[in-house]
């Protein structure tokens, strides 16, 4: 195929398509990022992940906070914990959510 002379030349001093090819991070590194992006690509998630930036919090809270029905928050709760945004642990009767590293990097890039 005829390239553009530029790209031709810089392809070629990094070893060609082939050589461009090992500048992909590996695909299981690509599906943890696509799934972190997608956790934050909705508003509702977002936002518990902001509350929960203050403090460690249990569902109850982030439920009054939010004005949520219990299944969308469980939805979205999961969705984060699924990205490694959010983790819980189990105090007594009650879940307790927390904002990860990985979380809190996430929410400070836009502050």
């Amino acid at each position: 195929m005829a390239l553009p002379e530029p790209i031709e030349e810089s392809l070629s001093q990094i070893g060609g398509v082939e050589g461009l090819k090992q500048y992909l991070p590996p695909d299981d590194e690509l599906i943890r990022k696509s799934k972190v992006f997608t956790a934050l690509a909705d508003s509702t998630r977002l936002k518990i992940l902001y509350l929960l930036s203050t403090q460690p919090l249990c569902v109850c809270v982030i439920k009054e906070v939010i004005d949520i029905a219990d299944s969308k928050l469980s939805y979205h709760l999961k969705a984060l914990n699924a990205a490694g945004l959010i983790e819980k642990e189990q105090n007594g009767p009650f879940l307790i959510y927390s904002i990860t590293p990985t979380g809190r990097r996430c929410i400070q890039i836009w502050v």
